[in-house]
Parts: structure tokens; sequence; C-alpha cells
């Protein structure tokens, strides 16, 4: 299986399992992922959510060959949006734990987690104009927010990859382990949250996040109609061209 799933001692943990593919998530693995996060909310024995991947890679982003195969559907009805949704409005604590390179999604996911822990080895990026699209999933509010408008330009605008360390001085990630410790490390978390009061955490996290639940879920909305459009354009094209011949593209010719 492409995502592993499995309930313990009150914590649901899903994993990448991917790694031949450098874990890029097919809209399958999505479906999976939102399927697993909505039982996790019904299910009273689960008290906090784990994300993870493999030491090496946490998840390269979106799987190209099938993500180009699903354009036709909306982009706010893919399972993508289905598991992002889910995962924003998770009301129990959602812990992840980051090894090895997280690409786009990768990194796009990790805002609307609660606790962020990265491997001494994780390299985060978000190369969205790379690809002649832009953010998604209210990265281009949230991510400001977290870091600050300067760093948040730069990492969105160039596309600039950063590393571990760069990412906690930043504050998008709660603690930097080494790469040996970090799967133990982010289960004890983990189950440090399943064995206090749920209701209390439950109220904490819609106290920190119940705010801003409308405006982000504006943004996504908005990002989403941007994200289709762009995905049809003439840059898109070009960039997902070059990606797979092994090229570098050439966009000096759009205006």
């Amino acid at each position: 299986m492409d995502i592993l799933t499995n309930k313990a001692k009150g914590i649901l943990t899903i994993e990448f399992n991917r790694p031949e593919k450098k874990n890029a998530i097919t809209t399958q693995m999505y479906q999976m992922m939102a399927d697993a996060i909505k039982d996790a909310e019904s299910d009273t024995a689960v008290r906090a959510i784990v994300i993870q991947g493999k030491p090496e890679v946490f998840t390269a982003g979106n799987d190209l060959e099938d993500f180009l195969k699903n354009t036709a559907a909306e982009i706010g009805d893919r399972p993508v949006a289905q598991f992002m949704r889910a995962l924003s409005g998770a009301s129990k604590p959602v812990v992840a734990a980051v090894a090895g390179n997280a690409v786009g999604i990768g990194t796009t996911l990790l805002m609307h987690c609660d606790l962020v822990y990265a491997a001494d080895n994780a390299k985060f990026a978000m190369p969205f104009t790379q690809l002649g699209l832009c953010p998604e999933f209210a990265s281009s509010m949230l991510f400001p927010q977290m870091v600050g408008y300067p760093r948040a330009a730069e990492k969105l605008l160039l596309g600039e990859a950063f590393s571990a360390q760069d990412a906690y001085d930043m504050g998008l990630v709660s603690r930097v382990v080494p790469v040996a410790e970090l799967a133990d490390f982010a289960h004890a978390q983990a189950a440090t949250l399943a064995a206090l009061p749920a209701s209390s955490l439950r109220t904490t996290k819609r106290l920190m996040k119940g705010a801003q639940a409308e405006a982000i879920n504006a943004r996504m909305m908005e990002e989403n109609k941007h994200f289709g459009e762009m995905l049809m354009s003439k840059e898109a094209k070009e960039a997902f061209t070059a990606f797979f011949e092994k090229r570098r593209p050439d966009f000096t010719k759009f205006v």
C-alpha cells in the first residue's frame, strides 16, 4: 500500500509508503488520507494523529503524471482538496514528522498541522512559481503569518528550498531532531497528547485556530480558482513539458 495507516494506543498514524517514487502523492493516496482523517474524527478511541514519511523522504509532492491525468475535475472537488479540508478542519491534534524532502504540498500541509518536527536532514520547498502555478491551500496566507512577509516572499516567489534549521528559525517547525530519533520522538509527543483530556485539547485547538477557519477556507477557494486556471496556461505547459524532458523551462516568451 502506498499509504499505511495504523491505530494504536489512541494514535492514528498515516505514513507515506512509496519510497521508490520518493513518496510522490497520487489521487488514490490523497483519498486514502482524507478517508483516514475523517474516520479518526468520528472514532473516540483516536486522540491524536501522526503524519510521517520515510527517513530518506517525506514526500516529493504531487505525482505529476497522475496529477495531469486528473485535470478535468474541479480543483476543489479532487481528493487532494478533500484531504486538505479534512486536515485543516481536524479537531484532534495533528503531529507531523518530516525527514528528507518535503516538496510542494509536502510543505503546504505542515501549515495545517499542530506540532511539526523535522529531522536534521529535512529540506523544504514550494516551487509553485517554477511550475507556472501559484500557492495552494491557504499557504499564501498562512506562511507569511508564520514566518513574516520577507522570508515568505523569498520562498514563495523564488521557490527556494530551505533547510530544517531555516524552517525552525522561521517558525514553520516546532523542533529539529536527529533523523534516527524523529519517528520515536514524534510518536512520544503524540502519546503525551493522547494521554491528556481530549476535550481540553479540542477546545484549546479551536480557540487557537477557530477565528481563522473562515478566512482559511475562503483563501483556499481563491487559490484553487487561480491554480486551476494557471494549470491550463502556456507557462504551466512549458514547465511540465520541461520537467518530463529533463530540461530547463523557458518562460521568456510569455508575458
